[in-house]
């Protein structure tokens, strides 16, 4: 399925593709403001949109809304391109009707951007996941008439787990056509702990996706559902330093092993880890769990906590072979999503 899609000839041998990073396209954020989303929407001094929700907001920057400002920002940096996704709070927390409505004006949205900027973008689905049955519909149209590669998948849905059996037969679709399917932190259950110091996004966000990951292995979804392609955001949130204690819980309890005849880390060794923690320690931690050939360049652009910078230094100050930072930088990302990269001038 993803090499059904557009893809672009690299001028370079070697692309950067940015593979964390988040839109807002215009006409979903004027959707917000029409009066009938469940998102409340201000706006600050300089006239950017705010969308609030528990223990956190987001700030709607000229980057997070117009792609004609990213792209400048890409040629400036020296990024080739990059794989868009929404962001925080997802079309899952409006009613299912308008959940479905807006993931499809979203993913509209991100194919027309996609075509208007040739070779410079590609995008993840969004998918109105309070709706598993329509979530279903969306990711096949998607993929199919949209040709994008996947989807973003939020660590829960309003409290759900991503692991909960309602979500198998969107597995199932996903199996079959061979998708990528990415997941992203939203606000967690006991967010209301999290609400000072920005503790939701600093600390409950990559404790989330952990929780995740590490649930949705012991069901055993990705042993069940080979085809699809696992991503993690933020260097997989705490797995790669909690994975061999994941597996001495599979060794000690019985119920870890229930679903799955294999320790948790031979499953998640296989998922892919964007690089949006920028300490070099913790890169090599994961290159280490992993392997290189498993990370993705990332910025978490534009939010206030990304940088394309801080992407692109710490990548490129790991004590690595040439081939491993490439793979980093690009050609592990153009691998996964099916693109073409020149193999000279």
């Amino acid at each position: 399925m993803p090499g059904q899609w557009s893809v672009p000839f690299f001028k370079n041998l070697m692309p950067v593709i940015d593979f964390h990073n988040h839109y807002y396209p215009p006409g979903y954020l004027k959707a917000l403001q029409s009066g009938s989303s469940a998102v409340r929407v201000t706006f600050d001094d300089h006239g950017n949109p705010l969308l609030h929700y528990p223990g956190d907001y987001n700030i709607a920057v000229p980057g997070q809304r117009d792609l004609n400002v990213r792209r400048k920002m890409l040629d400036d940096v020296g990024i080739d391109m990059q794989v868009y996704t929404m962001t925080t709070p997802g079309t899952h927390v409006e009613s299912p009707a308008v959940a479905a409505r807006l993931a499809s004006l979203v993913n509209d949205e991100f194919a027309e951007g996609i075509a208007a900027h040739k070779g410079r973008f590609s995008a993840l689905a969004t998918l109105p996941l309070n709706d598993p049955a329509a979530s279903v519909k969306e990711l096949e149209r998607a993929m199919r008439e949209l040709h994008l590669p996947g989807a973003m998948l939020f660590s829960n849905v309003n409290g759900v787990a991503l692991a909960d059996e309602r979500f198998l037969p969107l597995y199932e679709a996903a199996d079959e056509l061979g998708a990528v399917l990415y997941i992203h932190p939203t606000h967690p259950v006991g967010v209301e702990a999290m609400t000072d110091f920005w503790l939701m996004p600093l600390v409950g966000f990559v404790m989330d996706t952990t929780l995740a990951a590490s649930k949705l292995v012991f069901t055993g979804i990705p042993e069940k559902f080979p085809r699809i392609r696992w991503a993690l955001t933020h260097l997989g949130g705490t797995i790669p330093y909690i994975a061999e204690r994941l597996d001495r819980g599979w060794r000690a309890f019985k119920e870890c092993r229930v679903n799955i005849e294999r320790p948790p880390s031979e499953y998640l060794k296989k998922f892919y880890f964007d690089t949006v923690n920028f300490n070099l320690d913790a890169l090599k931690l994961a290159i280490a769990f992993a392997g290189a050939d498993h990370l993705l360049a990332g910025s978490d652009y534009a939010h206030q906590i990304g940088s394309p910078r801080l992407m692109l230094e710490s990548i490129r100050a790991l004590e690595i072979s040439e081939g491993e930072r490439e793979g980093i930088l690009g050609g592990n990302a153009a691998r996964l999503l099916g693109l073409a990269v020149n193999e000279g001038e």
